[in-house]
């Protein structure tokens, strides 16, 4: 099998191109859409690195390198990339999954998105977090949605250790856990809204 050589070295253009294609099928952050740009110059660096010479495809990779966050200000600038916008969208999406306040700071967190817009984008009333808590308790079916009898002390101990785990303060996922089932369908279904 014959190696293709290396395509020719991404300039400021095809970056722009290449980001704008992301941003056409998925939401990012500025510090997202960044660090695709840049492993997408990484691979074409070591993709030419076989077939020429290792300091030009250094300097090439440099130059491109050095695109980068200009790409990603004119992005910015021209409204494609918002922050605050990809907050409040995910906030809302894992706290519909069942997540924590907790857990999604730490998911936004890792997606680059500052503290204090994240502090912004995530709800800071008990009546989602335990709406969320609920939501959980749902896909696992403990506490109200609970088949069968109600557990042992063990086995209460258990489901609050798997809120717990999932990011719950103790007084949510107690909360949670002795909610009647008609409250808990409620609260839980209100989060669809």
């Amino acid at each position: 099998m014959r190696r293709q050589p290396a395509a020719s070295a991404p300039d400021a253009a095809g970056l722009h191109e290449a980001a704008l294609n992301y941003l056409a099928r998925y939401a990012a952050t500025e510090a997202g859409l960044r660090r695709v740009l840049e492993r997408r110059v990484d691979r074409w660096a070591r993709r030419a690195a076989t077939t020429q010479d290792a300091e030009a495809t250094e300097m090439q990779a440099a130059a491109a390198r050095a695109a980068v966050p200009e790409i990603v200000a004119r992005l910015v600038a021209a409204g494609a990339v918002n922050d605050a916008a990809y907050a409040e969208s995910r906030a809302r999406t894992l706290a519909r999954a069942g997540r924590s306040r907790r857990a999604a700071a730490a998911h936004l967190a890792a997606k680059g998105v500052d503290p204090a817009t994240a502090r912004a984008a995530l709800p800071n009333d008990d009546q989602s977090e335990l709406a969320a808590a609920l939501v959980l308790a749902r896909k696992r079916r403990i506490g109200p949605f609970r088949l069968g009898a109600a557990p042992d002390a063990a086995g209460r101990r258990r489901e609050l250790g798997v809120l717990a785990r999932a990011g719950f303060p103790q007084s949510v996922a107690r909360h949670a856990l002795d909610c009647d089932r008609d409250q808990a369908e409620t609260l839980a279904n209100a989060l669809r809204c």
